[in-house]
């Protein structure tokens, strides 16, 4: 079903781009020419509404000149030296953007995507010179679905009272807390990303021994792959001694490289379209992981990297892999890994309690009296004894889904 709640004005092609006077309401689309030539960028006369999915198709055939050469809307063909302006890729790549100060995306002959904030949907060539350029496209926008209900928690769910446990605080005990819930390239939504990563991060202060002067927390605009190289290869280096603990947490999108097949963690700026160049991979963190002197490593990933929906992602056009975490990893013996799912799994939240499925789970293992021995050690085994049955459960409840925690590596005392 179409639903109609496209606003529509027409525009003239060279105008500056500016919202239309009059809107008209209960368009079911609209379609609009987008000129080669154009110096400005084109106002489709179409206001996006933030949570709203749309549809874009684009066909025809333009120039940026006889050196460029001749190209549909997705611009193959076309000359490499005549480079994108605005994205990365060909000069001949149709882009879009969200108001005038909105970051540019592909387009190409089409994409689909949700939006991230109310504005005029806009248009522009991807190429810089316009002397030579001739031709259009024609572009089409469908809204596809209401306005997304963003999953919001008011309350608190069990796992938000942390239970008072004394522990000797390890002063050789360091962390990394990512959560990414939200992504600068408008990817949809980790729910509850940013809320998992808080509260394991008071959980690792509070209860597991983690001094919290050492502990980062990596939050959305704060996790961009350059964060990821600083903390990873730089700051754990550079602080961890022989004999430590480390543990890491990563609550947010994952993504495969459809290529390769190897599994990657999306930073607050990763593009799935060019995961290779932007994400960081399961692989590279297992590298700077295993040179440190650490006796212990846990990594716990709430996420899933099949690309089948859930916390992860995909390359438009791209079908989802069926991946073997345990072929992409090289774990050293002192390191054990805790995901959310099997490789062609995806990773639920769970709604009702505010939190990733698998990460609840986690927390409310960790403060049960059955897995907490006498002296306060919680044993991997009996961790991971006690959330797997009960995160297979609730997703075949609740969702239909398979989800199957999975546990790799030394399966160590984690306190």
């Amino acid at each position: 079903m179409i639903f109609a709640v496209l606003s529509y004005a027409p525009i003239l092609h060279a105008e500056r781009t500016q919202l239309p006077d009059k809107i008209q309401v209960d368009q079911k689309e609209s379609v609009t020419k987008v000129f080669a030539d154009a110096d400005e960028w084109l106002n489709s006369g179409v206001l996006l509404k933030k949570g709203m999915k749309y549809k874009i198709s684009a066909s025809g055939r333009w120039s940026l000149g006889p050196i460029c050469g001749t190209t549909g809307p997705d611009g193959v063909g076309n000359s490499p030296v005549c480079g994108g302006a605005y994205v990365s890729g060909s000069g001949s790549l149709l882009v879009g953007r969200i108001g005038e100060d909105g970051e540019p995306f592909a387009v190409g002959r089409g994409v689909e995507f949700t939006a991230g904030e109310d504005g005029a949907l806009l248009f522009k060539v991807n190429g810089g010179l316009k002397i030579f350029c001739s031709g259009h496209v024609t572009v089409k926008t469908i809204a596809l679905s209401p306005p997304v209900e963003q999953k919001v928690f008011s309350g608190k769910s069990d796992v938000d009272e942390i239970p008072i446990i004394k522990t000797t605080s390890n002063r050789n005990a360091y962390a990394i807390v990512i959560g990414i819930e939200n992504y600068r390239q408008k990817l949809p939504k980790a729910d509850f990303a940013v809320n998992d990563a808080k509260l394991m991060g008071e959980y690792l202060s509070r209860v597991m021994g983690y001094p919290e002067e050492n502990i980062v927390t990596l939050i959305n605009e704060h996790a961009a792959l350059g964060d990821f190289v600083k903390y990873f290869e730089k700051w754990l280096p550079n602080n961890v001694e022989k004999g430590g603990a480390v543990f890491i947490y990563y609550s947010g999108h994952g993504a495969p490289n459809t290529k390769t097949g190897d599994a990657y963690l999306v930073p607050y700026d990763g593009d799935p379209l060019f995961i290779a160049e932007t994400g960081y991979s399961l692989k590279r963190m297992y590298d700077a992981l295993n040179k440190l002197p650490a006796r212990e490593i846990i990594v716990a990933l709430d996420s899933c990297f099949s690309g089948a929906g859930g916390r992860s992602v995909i390359a438009k056009g791209a079908r989802p892999l069926v991946m073997n975490l345990q072929s992409n990893m090289a774990l050293s013996g002192n390191m054990t890994v805790l995901s959310a799912s099997s490789g062609e799994q995806i990773s639920s939240t769970y709604d009702e309690k505010g939190h990733g499925l698998f990460t609840y789970f986690l927390l409310k293992g960790i403060k049960n009296e059955d897995v907490v021995k006498p002296d306060g050690s919680i044993k991997l085994d009996d961790l991971f004894g006690y959330l797997k049955p009960q995160v297979e459960r609730i997703a075949r409840k609740q969702y239909n889904n398979e989800q199957t925690p999975q546990l790799i590596g030394s399966k160590k005392s984690s306190r």
